[in-house]
């Protein structure tokens, strides 16, 4: 039995109100899928077994290059920010893992950790390297690169730190290690586009070497920031080529925020799948860049489309598919806790919405090149409200009708702040 951070008693009263109305929304909702062929229950049985995992970073008040402004009852370490993330999972039960960074949550006890998330219901995603900024003590500035620095010293810190990234990952039962780095240029003639591509290559062939048998590396690409004039790993093209070289247990991770604008991000995902390579991915939205805002928050027709291609892939069984899921989010304006339930919810949906749709009917209308029925059949599906759905999936798990109005109710944030000393405002930063 795991230890809840919200008690029972709050939990069941919120629901109890909710609960005739869902019912009879959920009933709804079933006659009108039934009239198409589709089986409410079964896809309300997909949706339950589905999670997504939390950032352990994400808990924590964002920030931009030029400011930040520290959240009410933040928390201090790794074993608040894993408190935090057993409220999202208690309330959502679509969030049963979550993904370290290190160093920022390094510990002196792996066991003691383990134990913690264990007893919180919790297991441990990938790990997340970072040798995208300084660490305190360490001997080699990342300034000017990391992986693909000129300096031989510092590319051997920068693998070495990923080794410990596995190793800590290993010890808490983690399967995947997933590498971003920041190095490029910011003028033209700064660096060597070759050899510095040459040189990330060598390095991660050693942190790849250094996988368990049954592990994964997840390499992200991003095609600026903080590397503005050239990032050594760009574009999904250039990530294709390092899983490629690196060998089967290498995959791209597609982030939804790092693209430039208007690209078919959904058609991307269904290269990485044809190709099998396909790691996973890290869901936030965009409106200019890599702005890490809520998942659905600006393109939810979007996110339905990549799911769409996901739904695809599971359906037809495509060999070597299996993608891992994660929210990437920075929280600037709101309360993370509160925006990461709701992201949780809304790659839920969006899952939900592409398992409806009429997938002999699409074959059919793109068979024929009937360009409108096409799009109207991924539009039906789209405009479904699948809420009961989502909702009845987290009452008959245990979780909340209404998470973010169970966890208002809870008066959770008052207490941690009141237990959590308040953090001091001051420069920028994501976290």
């Amino acid at each position: 039995m795991s230890t809840t951070m919200i008690g029972k008693t709050i939990l069941d009263a919120e629901n109890e109100r909710r609960e005739a109305a869902l019912r009879q929304d959920y009933e709804s909702l079933g006659e009108r899928l039934a009239r198409r062929g589709i089986d409410v229950d079964a896809i309300k049985r997909k949706v339950a077994a589905y999670g997504v995992a939390v950032p352990s970073w994400g808990v924590g008040t964002g920030g931009t290059r030029f400011a930040r402004f520290p959240g009410k009852g933040e928390p201090r370490n790794i074993f608040d920010k894993l408190e935090d993330c057993a409220v999202i999972q208690q309330l959502t039960r679509a969030t049963p893992n979550v993904s370290l960074h290190i160093p920022w949550d390094k510990v002196s006890d792996l066991q003691e950790l383990k134990q913690k998330g264990a007893a919180l219901g919790l297991g441990f995603d990938a790990m997340n390297s970072n040798t995208f900024s300084d660490a305190p003590g360490q001997a080699h500035s990342y300034k000017f690169g990391s992986l693909s620095h000129s300096d031989a010293a510092t590319r051997a810190q920068a693998v070495e730190h990923n080794l410990e990234c596995i190793d800590i990952g290993r010890q808490l039962g983690s399967k995947a290690l997933t590498v971003w780095v920041g190095d490029g240029s910011n003028f033209p003639g700064q660096s060597n586009f070759t050899r510095s591509f040459e040189r990330y290559l060598d390095a991660m062939k050693a942190v790849y070497a250094a996988l368990p048998e049954d592990w994964r590396v997840f390499t992200e690409h991003k095609m600026f920031e903080p590397a503005f004039y050239s990032t050594v790993v760009q574009d999904w093209g250039t990530n294709y080529l390092i899983a490629q070289e690196l060998g089967p247990k290498a995959f791209c991770l597609v982030d939804l925020g790092h693209h430039a604008p208007n690209v078919n991000i959904e058609m991307i995902v269904a290269r990485l799948i044809q190709f099998r390579k396909l790691g996973g991915f890290h869901f936030n939205d965009s409106k200019y860049g890599d702005d890490d805002l809520d998942t659905g928050s600006i393109d939810p027709y979007r996110l339905f489309l990549v799911f769409n291609e996901l739904v695809d892939a599971e359906t037809r069984g495509a060999k070597g598919f299996d993608p891992a899921h994660m929210l990437d989010q920075s929280h600037n304006v709101t309360d993370p806790i509160e925006s990461l339930m709701t992201s949780a919810t809304e790659v839920c949906r969006a899952y939900a919405q592409a398992l409806i749709v009429d997938r002999t009917a699409l074959d059919s209308f793109q068979q024929d090149n009937d360009a409108l029925m096409a799009a109207e059949t991924l539009k039906t599906a789209f405009r479904t409200d699948v809420e009961p759905i989502l909702a009845m999936a987290r009452f008959e798990s245990g979780g909340a009708i209404a998470p973010v109005a169970t966890y208002r109710a809870s008066g959770y944030r008052a207490k941690v702040a009141g237990e959590r000393p308040a953090v001091a405002g001051g420069g920028g930063g994501i976290v």
